[in-house]
């Protein structure tokens, strides 16, 4: 069947405008005053799946959301083909143009055939990817031989409350034989790397109070313990010198590599290398030893200290005791631990060795995620090793990656078979200024879902 193929490079241009106006409407969820704008684009991408011929399509939040979710169903197979899920998101993190950016961030701009906007590698680019291969296939006299579900996400940036609640309440909604979770990236523009695992995740606050208000620093000084050194003071113990986490059992349940799984990342590792060199652009690598750089990101956990506040930050000098200090950490886990035994682990070990000048109090931030891994052999596995052949003419390699989807462990509940497929490139500055994507790689991920589809369908 090369009809849908075909379709999709005639629409080229076509894609390419409905993909911009999805880039202009700044979907972030974290922030309250976007609020209208998620709202904006789950309706517009509802429109958009009854308008490409999905049977059904609809906008939901449940009572413990934020923002909404939006589902399309085809059943056109029949009873007896197997379902097919897509799952992508639709929402961004937060961007202005003095974080660095060299142009309006939620303005697409195109230069020397990339594409620069908040969101165009994570993750609009695979929304529109996917829904023009859906909309390739069913304009088509011979459809698909699987049925299709495609969850558009708009809070997988901030929590995903929303969809884990409704897996949770309506788990055949979003059950099926197979799973494309398309999100992510690839390692260069013509070497396409396919995902067998992603890392966990648990997410804490410590807040650390002395006196019961800021305090002069010449009437108090040398009397109050500053709660930002003893937050400091904590922070230094929960690594040593090398990089290794010092909470107590913090690596107890995880699995190291396999030797096959070792190997595939070896072959990875010049690449990772190079998209290191040019995204981090650090003095040098730190990390856990013992472990390269392919292997720490995609197999080990990490502590990070992602924030700091207290005290006076503002212009010129205010000498100040400040009354209260805090930190946001995360963990990315590695597979088998869990999240709420770690987060556990870590709050045992702060309130042991805080001060007791100082009280302390470790707050979870949301929800943890698990790590999940997948069958290299499985049906859908093979189906995205054929799907990067056709679109990018190379045969694929293999990675684990070291980010988290909130609501994947809870799909592998309800779905048989998992492959997770990224269009994207590590160095597309995803989160950053100048988040960027090659046009090239958008289309090679629309042919890729067709072929995906048509794989499965065979």
């Amino acid at each position: 069947m090369a009809n849908a193929y075909q379709y999709a490079k005639d629409n080229q241009d076509r894609f390419l405008d409905e993909y911009i106006h999805l880039l202009k409407i700044p979907t972030v969820s974290t922030q309250s005053q976007h609020a209208d704008d998620v709202a904006e684009a789950a309706n517009w991408l509802k429109e958009m799946m009854l308008d490409i011929g999905m049977d059904k399509a609809e906008v939901i939040l449940m009572p413990e959301g934020r923002c909404p979710l939006v589902l399309g169903e085809w059943y056109g197979a029949g009873n007896d083909a197997k379902t097919l899920i897509i799952y992508c998101h639709y929402d961004v993190q937060p961007a202005i143009l003095e974080d660095g950016w060299d142009t309006e961030p939620f303005e697409p701009t195109i230069k020397d055939g990339q594409l620069f906007c908040r969101g165009a590698v994570d993750s609009k680019l695979h929304v529109i990817a996917n829904l023009k291969a859906i909309e390739s296939w069913l304009v088509q006299d011979e459809k698909p031989n699987v049925n299709l579900k495609i969850v558009l996400e708009g809070e997988e940036e901030s929590g995903s409350e929303n969809i884990i609640a409704f897996l949770k309440a309506h788990p055949e909604r979003l059950s099926a034989d197979y799973a494309l979770l398309c999100d992510g990236t690839i390692l260069v523009p013509d070497l396409p790397s396919l995902t067998f695992g992603l890392r966990g995740i648990t997410a804490l606050e410590v807040h650390v109070k002395a006196a019961a208000t800021d305090l002069h620093s010449g009437h108090w000084g040398g009397t109050i313990h500053n709660p930002l050194q003893a937050l400091s003071e904590i922070l230094t113990k929960l690594h040593d010198e090398s990089g290794k986490i010092m909470v107590p059992g913090f690596y107890d349940d995880v699995i190291e590599l396999t030797d096959k799984e070792r190997e595939l990342l070896a072959k990875i590792e010049p690449n990772m290398t190079d998209a290191w060199n040019d995204v981090a652009k650090a003095p040098q690598q730190y990390g856990e030893p013992g472990y390269n750089l392919s292997e720490r990101i995609g197999a080990r956990p990490t502590l990070e200290i992602n924030g700091l506040l207290g005290g006076y930050t503002d212009e010129g000098m205010k000498t100040v005791l400040p009354e209260k200090a805090m930190a946001k950490i995360s963990c990315r886990l590695a597979y088998n631990q869990d999240p709420d035994k770690i987060a556990q682990q870590i709050r045992d070990y702060i309130h042991e060795i805080a001060p007791p000048t100082v009280s302390v109090e470790v707050k979870l931030l949301q929800d943890g995620a698990r790590a999940v891994r997948w069958d290299l052999e499985s049906p859908a596995m093979q189906a995205g090793h054929a799907a990067y052949i056709h679109a990018w003419g190379n045969e694929p390699v293999y990675e684990l990656v070291g980010a988290t989807i909130p609501v994947l462990s809870e799909f592998t509940k309800v779905v048989d078979h998992v492959v997770k497929m990224g269009y994207g490139l590590k160095s597309g500055r995803a989160h950053g200024p100048n988040e960027n994507i090659y046009l090239e790689n958008f289309f090679n991920g629309i042919q890729a879902s067709i072929k995906f589809i048509d794989q499965l369908g065979e």
